[in-house]
């Protein structure tokens, strides 16, 4: 079931040229599902709720699950993904479970080992509200939550509602499809890099292709953003995770988490993560250079307190990727001589890419043309199999 209850639809117009279509971006600032309470409350009053967020549930600047219960809806629990309910907790940090202290609501960890709500958890719920901003990326694990809170709602017969957000990183679709042979939490479904798609269709596509255990069918519902389409541009103004403090760590996040898995640092432990790379290693004729040193989102950063030379990519605060940029990938190893691993081990890097190939691509001398090459036919029929769950323009 698709809420689209869109008031004006002139900006994702499919026969638009795209003068017009950039004037209406200007113009036309989208609004996220969670506003519309027009169009959900009635379906959540009486009902006992439980509310799959962080700190991006935002309505208007409050959380969600404030204005519910403001609202007169019985909020009985709050599933929390990696990073915590108030998205506080370090990249892979263990999230205990508790109260939240501003509501006194119970709040379950759904990371670590418990990813997927028990029976018990779930007991006494009625319907799962999800509202969580993504940013479009394979391996950035809301999606992955998503997956485990349809499968097991699905398995109890309780409905699930996605109050849809933009995708920062909408716009593209990129980078190679996942080997099941690499299938983890950090990348679970056949799906490239960035997938192109919002939190919602994202969800329809779970569904649709039968992913969740023996093919089983969550009853879902999405709540629309409207005058939104896939080529907008969304500024976040709530991080989505710690180190995601900025647009510009968003848009090169796709292209550097690639060096999350070697020796080389993406400046957590730094006001800039994810805008920048180096290592203590790197040739100090590089010029830039900074010092990882410990920060609310890296307790322990890769090569804490070593001066690190490296390369801030010249992109603006309002530059938007079209493709992944793999050139970054491919400095640091020539920049290292092909030692870029330093005794760690390659799977999580394989995790990943969702595919062991650009390994040995990069030890080939592959450029990164020919790279890209190699993942295009799988791309392509991506694209066609994303076309079905679209539900805005591109």
């Amino acid at each position: 079931m698709i809420f689209s209850c869109t008031a004006n639809t002139e900006a994702s117009e499919p026969n638009k040229d795209s003068n017009e279509k950039v004037k209406d971006e200007i113009v036309m600032i989208p609004e996220v599902g969670a506003s519309k309470m027009y169009a959900y409350l009635d379906s959540l009053k009486g009902k006992n709720v439980a509310v799959v967020g962080n700190q991006t549930s935002l309505v208007d600047q409050v959380h969600l699950v404030d204005t519910l219960i403001s609202s007169g809806i019985k909020i009985t629990k709050v599933f929390a993904p990696e990073h915590g309910f108030r998205g506080e907790a370090n990249a892979g940090e263990y999230v205990a479970n508790g109260i939240d202290q501003q509501t006194g609501v119970p709040v379950v960890s759904l990371y670590g080992k418990n990813k997927k709500p028990s029976a018990e958890q779930l007991r006494g719920v009625d319907i799962v509200v999800f509202d969580i901003q993504d940013v479009g990326v394979r391996f950035y694990t809301y999606i992955s939550t998503l997956h485990y809170v349809m499968e097991a709602c699905a398995e109890q017969n309780i409905p699930v509602m996605i109050l849809d957000r933009p995708n920062p990183n909408g716009h593209y679709v990129d980078g190679p499809v996942l080997d099941p042979e690499f299938k983890s939490f950090v990348g679970m479904h056949p799906v490239p890099i960035v997938h192109g798609m919002t939190i919602g269709e994202y969800g329809t596509m779970i569904n649709g292709e039968g992913w969740l255990k023996g093919g089983i069918k969550c009853d879902l519902t999405v709540v629309k953003c409207d005058h939104y389409y896939h080529n907008s541009y969304w500024p976040v103004s709530v991080r989505p995770s710690p180190n995601l403090r900025s647009d510009k760590s968003i848009t090169l996040y796709p292209s550097l988490c690639l060096l999350e898995a070697t020796d080389v640092t993406v400046g957590r432990g730094t006001p800039y993560p994810f805008e920048h790379y180096g290592h203590p290693d790197f040739p100090d004729s590089l010029e830039y250079s900074f010092t990882p040193e410990p920060d609310f989102g890296a307790k322990n950063p890769k090569h804490n307190g070593s001066l690190c030379y490296g390369v801030k990519p010249e992109i603006g605060t309002y530059d938007r990727l079209n493709e992944i940029d793999l050139s970054y990938l491919i400095d640091a190893y020539q920049l290292l001589n092909g030692d870029l691993f330093r005794g760690k081990k390659t799977r999580m890097f394989f995790l990943l890419c969702g595919t062991d190939e650009i390994l040995k691509q990069l030890k080939a001398g592959m450029t990164e043309e020919e790279i890209k090459k190699t993942w295009q036919e799988d791309l392509n029929t991506y694209k066609e199999m994303r076309k079905k769950y679209l539900l805005y323009y591109e």
